[in-house]
């Protein structure tokens, strides 16, 4: 008997030499990922055929498979029905996919018969292909391409949060954002991503799409990262959306109640506003849920500090440090109370311990630096800035108070010059750099470049307190050279933005006096104590509870030496009034009050740490032409102009 196809033709029993047995021929493939086939030989029954009696019987495939009796009085229809019905094989595949899927149909097909038991090696083979499909290769290009919907190991997203992380610091924005776009496809359900996404956004002023990523975030994560909840809180407080920002802080401390930066954000955007009881409310619950903590530690120090409780501070800076003893920030906070209280000896201290805590840090040099030059050892700080820069060759910060310094106390303008153009090319958006620049201009009689230099600074930003400095200096340089009606309009501008700068109230009280309007001169005066916002703190101290961080940033640089500094109780020359070295006060505070050094080796210590030189620490003062203010003119667009609202007065 054959068994046909629509194909070919073979033949399925044959007689043996000598034996009574059927043999049972076909073209299996063997795939060793599937049930091994078991035959078993049973004698067949007696037919009504005799060529079925002297044949063996055919093979089943497991040992409780039912044997069929053939007989020549059936049918080819049912012999061909009952052949398939138990006596298929399963079909070979190449490849086993998740979906049951194998290879193409064959003109045979043998089904395994249903059983309640199956051999232990079957259940072995099966077992191990399925943990085999769960564990890729780590194949980085093979498995980004993979259409199998397979997700990679977690060891790629390190790896590409990284790469992300080394594109953003190179500038090459657009690559990191496509990389961290893979993230997030492949890793929906992972924070990281959109954090790290939403801030390379916002570093480009697209406060929208890192809004979106956020939200997105929010969503994928079903409200559960605290991470992304205070990054969007982090920029609607910049967007100056105050109260959405409370909405998203609050959220991320419901998320998680130990998430100290959320605690600690929330207090500052407080601060601000000037809930101080509020802040110290949420300062003291972090402390709670958190433990102790730097950062809190040094706000609470830096409350205690404003309050005039110094012991108090003392003792938070203490414990600010012994939490992390490598905190920069923590150090220069303690030594800038300790310059308040004139203890000189004790504020250098704390600067050699800041240095040594972060070797590299740009603002510990730099504070160091103006520290020394404000006390009159010009040299030392000199000294301090160029190390802040070999450190740092990219910091405009540092450059500028070389600049201002070397102008101030040596009174080389043209080697000022280069340095406050090497410092503008290397950052066009730093305000302070054009302010200090066109300060200097003014001051040698270029009347005119000073003017293009402040138009300058305030075509980067009209409403930042850097663009209120810049119009006050502005106005201080037309009120001397006679145009008292451009100076009262920069006077008022520059009020608009910051209303509680004691310095440009007098300024123009000053000017009024000057033209002969004394009773316009003190209703002025009278305006700013009737207008001025004082935060009142209570004298109440609770332990572990603060107001004010001082991170290692802009802002606490802007502050040095200026904590206890009262500003209508003490009037500065308004010529040369917020227009230092980001805010810092220029004049020194006299050689007979400077105490005896440490024994800190500085020589010894940059060579060891920073393999730097001593001796060899110039500036390369090389510099492209084209970020020059003499070389290329600003375009019209971007010339300030003052806007038509003004102070009533």
């Amino acid at each position: 008997m054959k068994l046909s196809s629509s194909q070919q033709h073979f033949p399925l029993f044959s007689p043996s030499n000598g034996t009574s047995k059927l043999h049972f021929t076909t073209l299996i493939k063997l795939s060793f990922t599937h049930s091994h086939l078991h035959f078993s030989s049973q004698q067949a029954p007696d037919s009504s055929s005799s060529s079925a009696a002297s044949s063996p019987a055919p093979p089943v495939l497991r040992e409780d498979a039912i044997p069929v009796e053939l007989g020549d009085t059936e049918s080819s229809e049912t012999e061909k029905r009952t052949l398939e019905e138990f006596l298929i094989v399963r079909r070979p595949v190449m490849e086993s996919t998740d979906d049951g899927e194998y290879g193409e149909e064959e003109d045979v097909e043998v089904e395994e018969s249903s059983s309640s038991t199956s051999s232990s090696s079957s259940v072995i083979d099966t077992e191990l292909s399925k943990f085999a499909k769960k564990m890729p290769i780590f194949e980085p290009m093979r498995v980004g391409s993979s259409s199998s919907g397979e997700q990679p190991l977690v060891v790629n997203l390190d790896l590409a949060l990284y790469r992300a992380k080394v594109l953003a610091r190179n500038f090459r924005y657009k690559e990191a954002e496509e990389v961290l776009q893979k993230c997030i496809s492949y890793w929906p359900e992972d924070g990281r991503s959109y954090v790290a996404l939403g801030k390379i956004l916002g570093k480009q002023s697209k406060a929208n799409e890192a809004r979106a990523v956020y939200e997105k975030g929010c969503q994928a994560t079903q409200g559960e990262n605290a991470y992304i909840w205070q990054c969007w809180a982090v920029l609607e407080n910049r967007m100056g959306n105050i109260r959405r920002a409370r909405q998203l802080f609050d959220a991320a401390t419901v998320a998680d109640k130990k998430h100290i930066a959320a605690w600690h954000g929330w207090a500052i955007l407080e601060l601000k506003v000037g809930n101080v009881k509020k802040a110290r409310y949420l300062l003291s619950k972090g402390l709670k849920n958190c433990g102790g903590n730097e950062y809190i530690y040094q706000t609470l120090a830096m409350l205690e500090a404003k309050a005039n409780r110094n012991e108090q501070a003392r003792y938070l800076f203490r414990q600010a440090t012994k939490c992390n003893p490598k905190s920069c920030a923590s150090w220069l906070a303690w030594a800038q109370l300790e310059v308040q209280q004139e203890n000189y000896r004790t504020a250098r201290q704390l600067f050699e311990k800041a240095v040594q805590a972060s070797p590299k840090n740009r603002f510990a040099w730099h504070v160091w630096g103006v520290f020394e030059a404000n006390v009159g050892n010009l040299d030392q700080g000199r000294k301090l800035l160029k190390i802040g820069h070999a450190l740092n060759p990219r910091d405009p910060v540092l450059l500028q108070s070389l600049g201002l310094l070397e102008y101030k106390h040596y009174s080389a303008a043209n080697l000022a010059r280069a340095l406050f153009r090497r410092a503008s090319e290397l950052d066009p958006r730093h305000q302070p750099v054009w302010i200090a620049w066109g300060w200097m201009e003014w001051k040698e009689g270029n009347i005119k470049t000073a003017r293009e230099l402040y138009q300058r600074a305030l075509s980067i930003n009209s409403t930042s307190e850097s663009a209120a400095r810049c119009l006050q200096a502005w106005g201080v340089l037309e009120q001397r050279i006679g145009n008292v009606s451009a100076a009262r309009r920069l006077f008022r501008s520059s009020l608009n933005i910051n209303s509680q700068s004691y310095v440009t109230w007098m300024t123009w009280a000053s000017l009024e006096e000057d033209q002969g309007n004394s009773i316009r001169a003190e209703e002025i005066r009278n305006l700013y104590f009737q207008q001025r916002t004082e935060v009142i703190d209570d004298a109440s101290w609770v332990t572990g509870v603060l107001d004010i961080i001082i991170d290692p940033a802009i802002d606490s640089i802007k502050k040095l030496l200026n904590i206890k500094q009262n500003s209508y109780n003490k009037p500065q020359d308004s010529s040369t009034s917020e227009v230092g070295s980001n805010g810092s006060n220029s004049d020194g505070v006299g050689e007979n009050k400077i105490a005896s050094r440490s024994g800190f080796d500085l020589d010894g210590f940059i060579s060891e740490k920073l393999s730097l030189d001593a001796s060899k620490l110039d500036i390369d003062l090389g510099s492209n032409s084209k970020n020059s203010v003499g070389t290329k003119s600003l375009s019209p667009r971007k010339v300030w102009r003052p806007s038509r609202s003004t102070v009533s007065v």
